[in-house]
């Protein structure tokens, strides 16, 4: 099953309404292996949706951020989003200032820090490693 039917099958799984407009946005992401800014999702939007707000767009992609259907970062101090890998498992991602592709890192710091964090309990964490892609490079 590709990314695009996983995603829609997870918002009916969770009892979300499949509307044409979250439909539009898991398309928009469905297509690119990057992070992708707020603002360019509403760019897209308004070419099938001319009235659709950035409220609006925001609002689902809070939705789908926070049932994990996509992951965020901010970049430049702005916020990006990504479809979830689905890997399965923790991970972290390496990210490219240029074109914003990414590209997945196995490895995680927190089992290194395990000694330095002796009596601290750790929630949460996120690590990203930021430059440019061989592209880019």
């Amino acid at each position: 099953m590709n990314t695009f039917d996983l995603a829609l099958q997870q918002l009916k799984e969770k009892g979300y309404k499949k509307t044409k407009q979250r439909e539009r946005i898991i398309e928009i992401f469905a297509s690119h292996d990057q992070y992708v800014p707020a603002k360019k999702i509403l760019q897209d939007m308004q070419e099938e949706f001319p009235s659709v707000s950035f409220d609006t767009i925001y609002r689902n992609l809070y939705l789908l951020s926070r049932e994990n259907m996509l992951e965020a970062t901010e970049l430049e101090g702005e916020k990006h989003f990504r479809l979830s890998c689905g890997t399965g498992h923790h991970h972290h991602h390496f990210i490219c200032t240029d074109c914003g592709k990414t590209k997945l890192i196995e490895f995680c710091p927190m089992e290194s820090m395990e000694e330095d964090l002796k009596g601290y309990e750790v929630e949460n964490h996120k690590f990203e490693i930021y430059g440019k892609c061989p592209q880019c490079g």
